[in-house]
């Protein structure tokens, strides 16, 4: 398994595909499959069953996973998308923007 550039709670931009444009915080990754669930981005309909949590039941909107190649971090200074350096200090790990060189938390 590789490491991956996308974190849980990190702030993304769809490069390619329908929601093309779209930016929205990962919600949560899947490293095995390479996809992450981003907030906003790549909804689905599913039909669901009455149940105690839901009696009505009917159509409900959520999000799907995306394939992980087509998201990108934002850059914290501009707002663009950009590529990261992955700089190690011992046991810490830093991220940093290739485009403005600021930390991405």
């Amino acid at each position: 398994m590789t490491k991956l550039h996308i974190k849980k709670d990190d702030t993304v931009i769809v490069l390619a595909g329908a929601d093309k444009g779209k930016s929205g915080k990962v919600l949560k990754v899947y490293k095995e499959d390479y996809r992450a669930i981003v907030e906003g981005v790549n909804m689905v309909s599913k039909s669901t069953k009455p149940s105690a949590k839901n009696p009505q039941g009917g159509i409900i909107k959520q999000e799907a996973p995306i394939h992980i190649s087509n998201l990108s971090l934002i850059d914290p200074k501009s707002g663009k998308a950009t590529r990261i350096s992955i700089q190690r200090d011992g046991k810490k790990v830093t991220r940093i923007a290739k485009k403005s060189g600021e930390e991405i938390k």
